[in-house]
């Protein structure tokens, strides 16, 4: 019985301690780099349950590559599936097993053959958005929701932590990546600020700064307000994480 006891000790005082270490996973991180090109930055945006991790360049916003999908605790370690990856479509699918160190304002992270220092670039913070969200339909100009299906593989999800944000369109049936942008924003007393900071589409548009209406429904986003080409658009996100 003592025996039995130790041991449920001692695995209760593992989980404890890898919880605070997983909470303070979440967030925003950027590392600040050089390429032949001139400077990038790489950003890495985890919530409770999806990631991603985006380079681009820095001067223009000029987008080069992004990753990502959900993930889970794995034994101290974060067991990732890959939902989207530009540069590496056949990764789509694909789990892997990262060992990660939170120390202050500074990530370590290790995917098994290198390890990267990453940098805080919010707190670790929520606003009343923070999480992950699947585009689940749209208000037509009756006020009707016309809702689309979540389980299928077409997909367009949006990541926020506490201030960054990332929106990526994919399909993890045939491995296609359709668009992405991100960048900073806010979400104060029903108004959602959006800053490009890259944009795969039509990289004038980093820089540009974005205002919508926004309200939290149960698991609902309701967001409306004017595309980054100046269309109206009434979106319901659902939450994921």
């Amino acid at each position: 019985m003592r025996l039995a006891l130790t041991i449920i000790t001692s695995l209760l005082a593992l989980v404890l301690s890898a919880q605070p270490q997983q909470m303070l996973l979440t967030g925003a991180w950027e590392i600040k780099g050089q390429s032949k090109s001139g400077p990038v930055t790489q950003v890495l945006l985890v919530t409770k349950g999806a990631w991603s991790w985006t380079l681009y360049k820095t001067d223009d916003g000029d987008f080069v590559w992004t990753k990502g999908g959900t993930w889970m605790p794995d034994g101290g370690k974060m067991r990732v599936t890959y939902e989207f990856s530009t540069d590496k479509p056949d990764q789509v699918g694909n789990q892997e097993s990262w060992s990660f160190t939170v120390t202050g304002e500074q990530l370590i992270s290790g995917d098994g053959g290198s390890k990267l220092t990453w940098k805080r670039a919010d707190n670790p913070a929520f606003t009343p958005l923070t999480g992950a969200w699947l585009m689940a339909g749209r208000v037509d100009d009756q006020g009707q929701v016309n809702r689309r299906d979540l389980n299928q593989p077409r997909k367009t999800m949006k990541i926020l932590t506490g201030s960054h944000f990332q929106w990526i369109a994919y399909n993890t049936e045939t491995k296609e990546f359709f668009g992405t942008g991100g960048g900073d924003y806010t979400a104060v007393d029903g108004k959602y600020t959006e800053i490009i900071r890259f944009f795969s589409r039509d990289k004038s548009r980093v820089g540009a700064s974005l205002s919508f209406d926004f309200q939290v429904k149960d698991s609902d986003w309701y967001h409306s307000g004017k595309s980054s080409k100046g269309e109206p658009l009434h979106e319901v996100w659902a939450r994921r994480d």
